[in-house]
């Protein structure tokens, strides 16, 4: 059994270092900030010479996206990754890519908003992120890495998931996780499919082999209404099943917890701190932090509403996750929110102060 190499990296870079040690064909993007290294590594890295991985600048965000479409529907292993308006104007074809069920990995560096905003981290693209973004009855698999180590291993977790369920991944990080230096290890290098593997595992794929089937058409387009129904239906069982299987959380300090934060990403990191200044101070509070944000940890948190006093969330937004809390809940227990919005990180004894006033003494 090998050593897992060790470095010190930023996440933006471990991300794309562990896309190519995934056996990622291609990667398709364009520069925006807080997330342009993630590019920069790769071209520096030169993945032709390493895996005879594709990694190409594309005209736009539009253009982007379309090429991982055209990827995907070969069966490649193909990844894009931007920040916020960049993934707004990437909606329209992740929705056609959900809809053609098609497999890929897209990386979303959150960055304050609304409308160009700030460069500053941010955590306001939940809403976007898990209730579809585009248009249509879709959902993404979404993973919310909350360290740089996460961002080096959600990257072939993300393709494994993708490929099991032939549905887009998105990894919700932020300028903050994207641009911090920590300790690293970094899996071995995978190989790239071969031609062989990739007609043999995507059946559904565009390979141009059809001497033994049928042609591979790949659209999301049904103008046949009972048809695209059943597709739909076809798409919410599909979820369904990424619910049943898929949940991914973290709980700490929750077994004797009469208040629980729930946070993600960089709102964890913080959050965890927070914990343990107010378990100093004798309050009795855990941290749960989902890691999949769809599928959503609903179950632990309903068992929780059966025995502590109330939740807070603590999101780096206006408030946006909380709506999934109360409704996992089924609102049997308080829940308030505690953020700071425009690039703003909050301190954990910020967060103290808020568990305190709204849920403690509120």
């Amino acid at each position: 059994m090998s050593m897992k190499e060790l470095r010190l990296m930023k996440g933006n870079e471990a991300f794309a270092e562990a896309a190519i040690r995934a056996g990622a064909d291609g990667y398709f993007g364009y520069p925006i900030t807080p997330q342009s290294e993630v590019m920069e590594y790769l071209m520096a890295q030169k993945p032709h010479e390493r895996t005879g991985m594709v990694v190409l600048q594309a005209e736009s965000e539009i253009a982007a996206i379309n090429m991982v479409y055209a990827g995907a529907s070969c069966g490649k292993r193909v990844l894009t990754s931007s920040s916020s308006p960049g993934i707004s104007l990437k909606q329209e074809g992740i929705s056609y890519i959900a809809g053609a069920e098609l497999p890929c990995v897209i990386l979303n560096a959150v960055r304050g908003g609304p409308g160009l905003g700030t460069i500053q981290p941010s955590q306001s693209d939940y809403f976007q992120s898990t209730k579809g973004g585009g248009h249509g009855d879709y959902r993404l698999i979404v993973l919310a890495p909350s360290s740089v180590q996460e961002m080096s291993d959600f990257a072939s977790l993300s393709f494994d998931l993708a490929f099991k369920y032939r549905n887009p991944v998105l990894i919700l990080s932020d300028g903050a996780i994207g641009q911090m230096m920590e300790k690293v290890y970094l899996d071995d290098q995978r190989p790239r499919f071969t031609e062989e593997e990739i007609i043999k595992n995507t059946p559904w794929a565009t390979t141009g082999k059809t001497a033994n089937r049928e042609r591979n058409i790949i659209t999301s387009l049904n103008l046949d209404s009972h048809v695209q129904e059943e597709h739909n239906i076809h798409l919410q069982a599909k979820y369904r099943e990424i619910e049943k299987n898929e949940v991914r959380y973290e709980a700490l300090h929750c077994e004797d917890a009469e208040y629980v934060i729930v946070a993600y990403g960089s709102g964890a990191r913080l959050s965890q701190k927070a914990v343990d200044i107010a378990r100093a101070k004798g309050i009795k509070v855990g941290l749960l932090r989902p890691i999949t944000l769809f599928p959503f940890p609903k179950a632990p948190l309903a068992e929780l509403a059966g025995r502590v006093k109330g939740f807070m969330t603590v999101e780096m937004s206006a408030g946006q996750m909380i709506e999934d809390v109360k409704l996992a809940i089924e609102c049997k227990v308080k829940v308030e929110h505690f953020g700071r919005m425009g690039g703003i990180i909050p301190s954990p004894q910020e967060i103290v102060d808020a568990l305190e006033s709204k849920l403690i003494g509120g």
